[in-house]
């Protein structure tokens, strides 16, 4: 594998942005399910619990990203970075909360078990998708001048 990679280096870029990606979002998933999983047993409604839960992922997740899952790429100023990223992380939680309250006020669902399928889950899940990929193109933008031109000049 490690071969194969060696010859592809966008392809090994990749691969090393997603396991860091992953990693980062799973220590964030943890944060976000244990917040609204407390949040609902101290009695906050289920979308107020979602969005406060989501919203201390969040800040775990940017802090995860920006300084490790993509620390080598453009540095284009820690304002515009996190405005962007808050931006794209609300469209996120919108398809996430979009997800629980379609299950919750379409199909009727409203018990713990649908609520965390419905938002943390598939909700997380095509929130995820849409993150990595705004991440990656807006937010965390690749270098215009690669590393070996850099070098040369």
């Amino acid at each position: 594998m490690r071969e194969f990679l060696s010859r592809r280096p966008r392809l090994a870029r990749l691969a090393s942005e997603v396991g860091k990606f992953g990693s980062v979002g799973a220590i964030a998933y943890v944060v976000q399910l244990t917040a609204t999983n407390l949040l609902w047993a101290g009695g906050m409604g289920s979308m107020a619990g979602q969005v406060v839960g989501t919203s201390c992922a969040i800040a775990v997740a940017f802090v995860g990203n920006r300084f490790w899952t993509f620390n080598d790429r453009a540095s284009t100023g820690l304002g515009r970075e996190t405005f962007l990223f808050l931006v794209m992380n609300g469209v996120g939680m919108l398809i996430q909360v979009g997800c629980q309250a379609f299950s919750l006020y379409v199909l009727g669902l409203e018990g713990a078990l649908a609520q965390n399928v419905s938002g943390n889950v598939v909700g997380v899940g095509l929130g995820t998708l849409f993150r990595f990929f705004a991440y990656r193109t807006w937010v965390f933008p690749p270098d215009p001048v690669p590393d070996a031109a850099r070098s040369q000049t």
